[in-house]
């Protein structure tokens, strides 16, 4: 019970798993980020790791926090990338619906909306005033829903609704997601083409979006914000034992210390201090990346004409 790991990255779930069979990965490095790519192709590792099958493709640059402008440029770039290749697997036609999830009013679930308002959207001008823009120009929408806690309705219901009236082709969802390693808050990405669990990064699990209950593809873009205090204090714990030459009880005293802060305090999750400026600037890294993908070569014009 107190022994569980929280993360969304698939990365960390296999790392903890790594002899597991029904699941491929690879890995490129580049001078400031990597991106490793984790194929999980049957029921048993799905259920292993937690994770839904599909794959799942995760951009790492340790520096991102530094928020250096080269550095920012090139994971934008690098998320474009990705991301196009996964919606060229689901085709390329169609109104994009860009969904932000989570509570505006947290500043760490915040990622969604901060992101979903900067994307360019074009659906409304392609159907009123389809002359005022390029015609290979995508149609794309966005919405952020909200949360069950603010709004009293299921974020799937907020998403159904909208689906069945705009009839989008595919969709993208923007969320926080936990960690197991707080060097990875705010400096990696993930995405995954088997959807995503709203509030799932918080342990506060809603309906699932994805293409089985939707219809349509889901992609989802999560960069971990939160980390568990159990979490921390496993590794801490975990670093003291091997200091101490106690690895022998050291789960033992994982447990125990994960108990004490579970009984004691609540189960806490943790943030860093400079959160406002850096959700600020990951939402913008997600945004231009998502728009840098959705508009291609149009991407200059849109973006002067609806800015």
């Amino acid at each position: 019970m107190y022994g569980n790991i929280h993360t969304d990255l698939a990365m960390e779930a296999r790392e903890s798993n790594s002899a597991l069979n029904g699941v491929s990965e690879e890995r490129t490095d580049n001078e400031h980020y990597s991106v490793s790519r984790i194929k999980i192709d049957t029921d048993e590792a799905a259920s292993a790791l937690q994770k839904s099958k599909g794959l799942y493709i995760t951009i790492e640059a340790p520096d991102l926090v530094l928020r250096e402008s080269e550095l920012i440029k090139a994971v934008t770039e690098a998320l474009s990338a990705e991301l196009t290749g996964l919606i060229d697997k689901g085709g390329t036609s169609g109104t994009v619906l860009v969904v932000g999830l989570g509570n505006r009013a947290v500043t760490p679930d915040a990622l969604g909306p901060k992101t979903a308002e900067k994307i360019l959207v074009t659906r409304h001008i392609k159907q009123y005033m389809p002359d005022a823009i390029p015609n290979g120009v995508r149609s794309v929408c966005a919405i952020s829903p909200g949360v069950l806690g603010v709004t009293g309705i299921e974020t799937m219901e907020v998403i159904q609704g909208i689906v069945e009236r705009s009839k989008p082709s595919l969709i993208i969802a923007i969320d926080s997601l936990s960690s197991r390693r707080t060097e990875r808050i705010a400096s990696t990405i993930q995405l995954c083409d088997a959807g995503i669990q709203p509030g799932a990064g918080v342990g506060n699990i809603r309906s699932g979006l994805d293409e089985a209950s939707l219809g349509i593809p889901v992609i989802a873009v999560g960069v971990p914000l939160v980390v568990y205090a159990s979490t921390i204090s496993r590794d801490t714990i975990g670093l003291i034992a091997s200091e101490l030459g106690l690895l022998g009880n050291e789960e033992k005293i994982k447990e125990l210390a994960a108990k004490a802060i579970s009984e004691k305090t609540g189960e806490l999750i943790v943030t860093p201090k400079e959160i406002d400026s850096l959700i600020e600037c990951t939402s913008t890294i997600l945004a231009d990346g998502i728009n840098m993908c959705l508009f291609g070569k149009d991407y200059a014009e849109v973006r002067s004409l609806i800015a």
